[in-house]
């Protein structure tokens, strides 16, 4: 792990501008630990306190003051300091260009973090299943600390909560896990680090209304491995097209994991998707020296139940005599890669597939052509739900009345629940309904949580 001289020292009556708090607390933790640091700290947002009363309530007596509705740029006038929240775009944000010009020091919460943190870190990205490799990870990585107490494993980054404020309990013999998002990816460069073991799942293209082209997108993932050292290790998915043709560029050990020829596990959670996140975390037990440890592991990977929006079993219908179905919630499935992922779990005809949402310009073409192909019907919802259903049409492999935008959520769980429930012969193999959207949500919901709860809550309202 690598750290190079741009070290961002704060101090004692710094004043701080952390840029973005989130309805879901997404500064809550920098804030509260800067906080903790003497620092003086603003917080704004674009949001208006009226919608970020949880957040706010979080950092009660942390002393932080709030300038919310908007970013005034007066607030920079005096700053040591700004904190920004990686789903800004730095590149359109005026208030962040302004800091620029004005030359205030820029950070992100976890740069802070991966600076101070003295415990080895295994940083994960991809495209699709980077949280559930994540937390299998952690999972299999206490299973294997359980035999030397008291270390521990710590999970954070763009999965579970701040890790700035767990610092001072965090020592060197424990292992920290974080998620890395692209987003997060993009501004490790500026202090030129990149993890000690370093797991990518895949590179297939998203987030390009942020990042532009694939090839910019999949150079900001590959950051992950740009600082590491001959000491640090690379552990790729030989089963990915792209991260494949990265391994000659790890600086230091590389290791490739497949599916051909691994141990397939009796995972909790379905599909090859997860057996190939299983052999992830295999890997990094081995690399990380607790090879002895590997029947722990798997133990723990096979009580592994699953992550909340991600292949997650919500409610089991029974529909008449001997015949069930089964709803998902596969909310997290923001981007095409996803959804096909997530549909191999699944038989051939043997779903209703519920797809479409915000439009991140990505080309939707083969997740039409697999739906119209694989599932028992199709129900599009939000802005891209009209464009999925056309070209899903345009194969020619699925009839017509089987192929319904529906426009919203609510209309799409009714229209599902008259097919499982309908009398005719066609609709008698379903014995699914997923909510796996292949996009993102914030054309109708704040984000895929509440896209995935109101699914939830939808479905459990279906009847036993």
């Amino acid at each position: 792990m690598t750290k190079n001289d741009t070290f961002i020292t704060v101090f004692p009556q710094m004043r701080v501008v952390v840029m973005g708090l989130g309805r879901f607390g997404g500064g809550v933790g920098v804030s509260r630990w800067l906080s903790q640091q003497g620092c003086r700290v603003v917080v704004t947002d674009m949001e208006p306190a009226s919608n970020l009363a949880e957040s706010m309530a979080q950092l009660t007596g942390t002393g932080c003051e709030f300038a919310l509705g908007g970013h005034d740029a007066a607030l920079l006038q005096q700053a040591d300091l700004l904190v920004v929240n990686p789903a800004v775009d730095k590149n359109k944000s005026e208030f962040v260009q302004t800091a620029l010009r004005r030359s205030v020091p820029i950070t992100t919460e976890i740069n802070l973090f991966v600076q101070r943190c003295c415990a080895p870190i295994v940083g994960i990205t991809g495209s699709v299943g980077k949280s559930t490799t994540t937390a299998m990870i952690c999972q299999a990585l206490t299973a294997c600390l359980a035999a030397t107490p008291p270390r521990r494993c710590w999970m954070g980054g763009n999965i579970g909560h701040s890790l700035l404020t767990e610092l001072p309990n965090i020592s060197a013999k424990d292992i920290v896990v974080l998620e890395l998002s692209s987003f997060m990816l993009e501004d490790t460069p500026a202090i030129g680090w990149s993890p000690h073991v370093a797991v990518v799942t895949n590179v297939v293209p998203n987030h390009l209304d942020r990042h532009g082209t694939f090839a910019d997108y999949a150079a900001v993932k590959k950051n992950i491995l740009r600082f590491q050292t001959p000491a640090d290790i690379a552990i790729l998915n030989g089963d990915d097209a792209t991260a494949r043709t990265w391994l000659p560029h790890a600086p230091g050990r590389s290791r490739v994991y497949c599916l051909a020829g691994s141990e397939k596990l009796k995972l909790l959670v379905p599909g090859d998707h997860n057996q190939s996140n299983a052999q992830a975390a295999l890997a990094v037990v081995e690399v990380l020296g607790f090879s002895d440890q590997r029947p722990a592991a798997v133990a723990a990977l096979m009580r592994f139940s699953g992550l909340p929006h991600r292949l997650q079993l919500v409610h089991t219908q029974v529909v008449r005599s001997g015949h069930a179905v089964r709803w998902y919630n596969d909310s997290k499935a923001t981007t095409p890669a996803a959804t096909l992922t997530a549909l191999q779990a699944f038989p051939e005809k043997s779903f209703i597939c519920i797809v479409g949402g915000y439009d991140k310009h990505l080309d939707l073409a083969e997740l039409a052509a697999v739906l119209a192909r694989r599932s028992a019907g199709v129900l599009g919802i939000g802005a891209t739900g009209p464009k999925i259903i056309d070209l899903a049409a345009q194969t020619n492999l699925l009839p017509k009345n089987r192929l319904v935008y529906t426009q919203t959520l609510s209309a799409a769980v009714q229209q599902a629940r008259l097919w499982i429930t309908s009398p005719d012969p066609a609709f008698a193999d379903i014995k699914n309904v997923v909510l796996s959207p292949g996009c993102a949500s914030y054309d109708q919901f704040p984000n895929y949580e509440k896209r995935g709860e109101i699914f939830t809550a939808l479905a459990q309202q279906q009847g036993p």
